[in-house]
């Protein structure tokens, strides 16, 4: 592991190892002549760690593919997992995860349907991990910080405290996830009473509360989580999901665990480490992070550049003060019409919101727009993907009895398992998870 502590500088060797492939300037002068907006970028990286408890884990894996084989479809993954209670919910997650996410989203179809189905598949991907690790029996949990990376679009999705922050090069830096903390998420706090959780803090002698609020039963300071089997259901696995496509002048990513969210704001990770190449980035957040805190908890950081192929490394960029307008940073755009957009982003900075949600409810997650034959008499569960008859299947937007007014056959179709998942998930019935041997 590299020294935290030794100064930082960029040799020679570090700097030719991070440059791009050379463009001929006879390309360079083609594209400036015609405007050519550059659709690939280099996606550079770095990440530091060190250990308190070794309970978190993270992913790296570049140039997946959409379509197996074609280069042309490829894009690239960074996740963090910070497990609780034992490693096990952190390392299952890290290794099915992308798997169950990838499953859920349709075959042969073209990469702004991708992109548009993405959310949707995230939060399947999400429920379908969290219920193969609970037929385990085993009781850790773990948060989850998603990012998928195609060309210019990032889409993130999250559950816990574990955060993924966006430094555009116009200096501003947003938050692309929602921390599902009791202490500080009101709305979460309302979802799981109503779902029959309670909501306190720990009694010591004398009847004094200390400490976070917490989640009874189980004691979870958070709210959404993958695992957690001893906890009720209502500490769901639905993520937050975020999309946005940033302009051709780039960002950087940084996503880490609490361990550096509970020392830095999002503004002082982003300052501390800005016109550093990537991978001495990530090393300068968590020096920062010990710094002023000390090792108290795991500390991992991922630093994601999305850069021009021309360009080393982003250039710092003075941060812009902060008024009234920054909120204009996002121009919201309805998924539906994500494949329409011809809007060429040419402002440094400018990022385009393509997509929001955060609802815990599945049947708001997945929708009524879901791809269902009916003709055959067999549907797919959304969210496992186990083929059912109709009979066996019912839809995730109906409800537990058959009213009059209601079509059980419209939408997406749940198996038997996870509709008893999502129902339990909605407090709808009592938790008990099926431990299998």
């Amino acid at each position: 592991m590299l020294d935290l502590f030794t100064p930082l500088h960029v040799s020679t060797d570090e700097v030719s190892r991070m440059r791009p492939p050379l463009v001929p300037l006879a390309t360079l002068i083609g594209r400036e002549l015609r405007n050519e907006k550059i659709e690939k970028p280099y996606v550079k990286y770095g990440q530091a760690a060190l250990a308190k408890k070794g309970e978190d884990y993270f992913l790296i894996k570049l140039d997946c593919q959409r379509v197996p084989g074609d280069l042309s479809t490829s894009f690239s993954v960074f996740a963090i997992f910070d497990g609780h209670n034992g490693i096990s919910a952190a390392i299952f997650a890290k290794e099915q995860l992308l798997d169950n996410v990838l499953s859920a989203i349709p075959q042969d179809i073209s990469r702004e349907e991708w992109l548009q189905a993405l959310p949707r598949a995230l939060v399947a991907g999400f429920v379908k991990t969290d219920i193969q690790f609970q037929q385990g029996g085993e009781t850790s949990g773990t948060t989850v910080t998603f990012v998928i990376i195609d060309g210019w679009t990032v889409t993130v999705a999250s559950v816990g405290d574990s955060r993924c922050i966006l430094d555009s090069q116009g200096g501003v830096v947003s938050l692309l996830t929602v921390d599902h903390r009791l202490e500080e998420n009101v709305e979460e706090r309302e979802r799981v009473t109503a779902s029959g959780g309670e909501v306190g803090r720990l009694n010591v002698f004398g009847g004094n509360e200390v400490g976070p609020l917490r989640c009874w039963p189980g004691g979870l300071c958070l709210s959404r989580s993958i695992g957690d089997t001893d906890v009720g259901e209502f500490i769901v696995p639905i993520p937050h999901v975020k999309q946005v496509k940033l302009s051709n002048f780039g960002g950087r990513l940084i996503i880490a665990s609490d361990g550096i969210w509970d020392t830095l704001s999002s503004d002082m990770a982003a300052k501390s480490c800005r016109g550093l190449p990537a991978e001495l980035a990530a090393k300068l957040v968590v020096k920062e992070a010990l710094r002023s805190r000390g090792l108290k908890d795991d500390t991992t950081c991922l630093v994601v550049d999305i850069i021009p192929s021309d360009i080393l490394f982003l250039p710092p960029i003075p941060r812009k003060k902060h008024n009234m307008f920054s909120s204009l940073l996002f121009g919201k755009k309805a998924l539906n019409s994500v494949s329409k957009s011809t809007n060429k982003l040419s402002a440094v900075g400018v990022v385009e919101e393509l997509f929001e949600e955060g609802s815990a409810v599945l049947a708001e997650r997945l929708g009524k727009d879901f791809p269902v034959n009916t003709n055959s008499g067999i549907h797919r569960c959304a969210v496992c993907q186990v083929d059912q008859t109709s009979a066996d299947g019912l839809s995730v937007n109906s409800g537990s009895f058959f009213s009059p007014g209601s079509k059980p056959c419209e939408g997406p179709f749940l198996c038997s398992n996870c509709r008893k998942k999502k129902d339990a998930m909605e407090g709808k019935r009592p938790s008990r998870p099926t431990v299998t041997a």
